[in-house]
């Protein structure tokens, strides 16, 4: 925020009602959990008042407003070995983006909370939520009618339509939006003067008129802004590339991160990451050639998969892919809204269902349902270990494996493994049987009884189950996953 900004919003403050229930003044503050409970009741209190903002504000007096200066220094403060910004973000559910700004005015020290509105659910610190009522902040739960409204306006919440940058004219919307690159994707020609291009624009709902001027939606920023930093709310949505030297975090080679939007962008970061990808060396009848460890469009399917399915609420985190000696992972913010194991058959369910129509439009992800079915088909005819997706509470991680002899898997590597292709032959109108799993592992015919066991350990787990459970013969067993 610039320094003329920052003194325009204190001036806006100052000249609201004391009663206003979205912004708080303290002089002084050294309680990190007040702090964190005023957030969680301003978050809220600006959803319930349609505000883009909440906001705490040290350094003016409460009653009269009057500017008397801070002692209070956010940035120092730690709890414990922890950063007090660090610590309140990580107790405050969900994560919801907040940013602390420390200026002078008035030639006194005066420090701003600037709170994101409630947006999935009522916002909770520690495991309670708070609200404003009048200028006291007060448990959540103990105004029901006002918990409901804010469940009603939060269900209603998507992201492609909040606003990214507001009120700007064609000339800025046009400089910050890589408007050629659109109609390139687009296959479209480029229109020839402004307004046909800010008329586009508007259709596509990238961009809304307001008044004489413009805001740029989140769906326009995230996928064609020349900068993601230019964003306030969405620069820590750029996707971050980090290689690390071994099989661990320890030490990082290089972490790179993503500037472009995702429209524009993704075509650069898949070819970043194949060349950052290790090779093998395959001898032909004549010469030797490279090829890529892990199969190039499981690697797509899953960096799109995680641009598109990630949980925006989430703030101060985004989409990740990490490479090690020996793994890929990819990761990205929010559980997915359908059980792991049902990934390969199951429709793909987006939290961002325009976000994900577009990238379709673009072909840079799959039609629904089939981008998991061609990264496990992928997976196999690169024999590679199966992948693994993992779902915890607030983000998903799907790992991509180097190589392995049958012998280096674990058991939970050969569950997958079988599961996963009996997952797939499903799919295909097919069964898994002793003699396709052999092929899938390359084992020979005569250690038919290996993945027998393996079979059996993995019906054990109730992952598959007998296709015809009075047929006796073990030989000619067909088998189909438990949910068919």
């Amino acid at each position: 925020m610039k320094t003329e900004d920052f003194i325009k919003l204190i001036d806006e403050l100052r000249a609201l009602s004391k009663e206003t229930e979205w912004v708080e003044f303290k002089v002084d503050n050294n309680k990190p959990d007040e702090i964190g409970e005023y957030i969680s009741a301003l978050a809220n209190a600006a959803c319930l008042h349609s505000k883009d903002a909440g906001y705490i504000v040290f350094g003016i007096e409460n009653i009269t407003h009057a500017v008397k200066g801070t002692k209070f220094k956010p940035h120092e403060e730690k709890i414990g070995n922890e950063a007090l910004e660090g610590w309140l973000a990580r107790l405050l559910n969900p994560r919801i983006d907040f940013k602390i700004f420390e200026f002078t005015y008035q030639n006194l020290p005066v420090v701003v909370i600037k709170i994101d509105p409630a947006h999935h659910i009522p916002v909770n610190f520690r495991g309670e939520s708070f609200v404003r009522i009048g200028s006291y902040k007060k448990k959540l739960k103990d105004y029901p009618e006002k918990e409901r409204k804010i469940w009603q306006k939060t269900s209603g919440f998507v992201f492609e339509n909040e606003i990214a940058m507001k009120h700007i004219d064609a000339d800025t919307v046009l400089k910050l939006l890589d408007y050629p690159e659109y109609f390139s994707l687009m296959k479209s020609s480029l229109p020839s003067n402004k307004d046909a291009i800010i008329a586009k624009l508007i259709e596509e709902k990238l961009i809304q008129p307001a008044g004489p001027k413009y805001n740029i939606t989140n769906l326009g920023g995230i996928l064609f802004a020349k900068n993601l930093g230019d964003f306030e709310n969405l620069s820590r949505k750029a996707v971050r590339v980090i290689i690390y030297k071994g099989k661990n975090r320890l030490e990082t080679i290089k972490e790179q991160q993503g500037g472009k939007g995702y429209a524009i962008g993704f075509e650069g970061l898949i070819n970043y990451i194949n060349e950052k990808l290790p090779t093998n060396e395959e001898i032909g009848r004549a010469f030797r050639k490279e090829v890529k460890m892990y199969p190039e469009i499981a690697v797509r399917e899953l960096v799109a998969n995680a641009l598109i399915h990630q949980d925006f609420s989430l703030t101060g985190t985004g989409p990740m892919v990490e490479i090690f000696m020996d793994r890929i992972e990819i990761s990205n913010p929010g559980r997915p809204l359908i059980d792991t194991l049902r990934f390969i058959d199951h429709s793909p369910r987006s939290r961002n269902e325009k976000l994900t129509y577009f990238m379709r439009r673009i072909n840079i992800c799959e039609e629904r349902g089939s981008g998991i079915d061609k990264v496990i088909n992928a997976v196999e005819m690169y024999q590679l270990p199966a992948p693994n997706f993992v779902a915890e509470e607030d983000f998903l991680r799907v790992t991509l494996f180097a190589p392995k002899t049958l012998r280096q898997m674990d058991k939970d590597d050969k569950l997958r493994a079988c599961y996963q292709h009996c997952c797939l032959k499903y799919v295909s109108n097919d069964f898994l049987t002793n003699q396709t799993l052999r092929n899938r592992l390359n084992v020979d015919a005569s250690n038919y009884p290996m993945v027998s066991r393996i079979i059996a350990d993995t019906a054990k787990a109730n992952l598959i189950k007998d296709y015809d459970p009075e047929n006796k013969s073990r030989k000619y067993a067909k088998y189909i996953p438990f949910w068919a």
